[in-house]
């Protein structure tokens, strides 16, 4: 089924089934673009690695699967607290839990002519690197090292929520334009910084992604990596549009949304 928004679903923003959409996204972004850089460049997919806490980390990352509710009992005759007695138990054997190892893929375009140089790198944003912690930490070294061996950068951040991260100025942008998403392409070893910003109402649009050299640009079309995501995870069947969206919309984006889903609804019914 095609996507029901015309730019980003902010459905798929929810904790929950972003993940699914990034690994997915990042596959099919890299097949659309390897024909269009053949014979000369590559398209490969890479993973940056980081490691998260399993315990004293944010309590943003963490999605509890029930909630308990503690109780105390207070003794009646002097008001402390009453302590059950435990009966005999069985001795546990105890383990050392180890930090969560995260892995989030990116594509590089390698050059065949240079020795597998890596030209270009294209980053599709995770929740996880806009907000403070181990993931922004890994993403921001991963773009300074990219800037800084002279290699093209792409970023592509869906998100509406979360702190700026992508390399261009967040004065630049904000207040100078309404986007709930932000693609950025910064060349390199140039001052050159090209942006798309882009409103859910607005199509997901189709970048000039550079390469080395004197080579001609060549086309990515996001909305499209996007739509084949969507489908191929038959989102549509697994997001109850009837509830609002999370993260939260504004009342008026919220009242836009459900018109739309209405529509699409009335359409798919006929």
């Amino acid at each position: 089924m095609p996507l029901i928004f015309p730019g980003m679903d902010p459905y798929l923003e929810n904790p929950a089934i972003f993940p699914g959409i990034h690994s997915r996204m990042i596959v099919y972004l890299a097949d659309q673009i390897a024909p269009r850089i053949r014979p000369r460049y590559a398209a490969s997919v890479g993973e940056r690695v980081y490691v998260e806490s399993t315990f004293g980390g944010d309590s943003r990352a963490i999605i509890p699967d029930a909630w308990v509710r503690q109780t105390e009992f207070r003794s009646h005759n002097d008001g402390g607290i009453a302590l059950a007695t435990l009966p005999e138990v069985d001795s546990p054997i105890v383990l050392d839990v180890p930090d969560l190892e995260i892995r989030q893929p990116y594509i590089e375009i390698l050059d065949r002519e240079s020795n597998m140089q890596v030209v270009t790198v294209i980053e599709l944003v995770s929740p996880s690197n806009k907000y403070a912690g181990p993931g922004r930490d890994s993403y921001v070294a991963k773009q300074r090292e990219v800037r800084n061996r002279g290699t093209h950068l792409v970023e592509i951040d869906l998100l509406r929520r979360g702190p700026h991260v992508v390399a261009v100025s967040e004065e630049l942008v904000a207040g100078r334009f309404d986007y709930a998403s932000l693609v950025c392409v910064r060349r390199a070893r140039t001052n050159r910084v090209e942006v798309y910003p882009r409103t859910i109402q607005q199509p997901l649009p189709c970048i000039r992604v550079p390469l080395a050299a004197n080579d001609p640009d060549v086309a990515l079309d996001i909305r499209a990596a996007l739509e084949q995501a969507y489908d191929a995870g038959s989102y549509d069947q697994r997001i109850d549009y009837a509830k609002p969206c999370q993260p939260s919309l504004s009342p008026e984006m919220q009242a836009w949304a459900d018109q739309l889903l209405s529509a699409s609804k009335r359409t798919t019914a006929g």
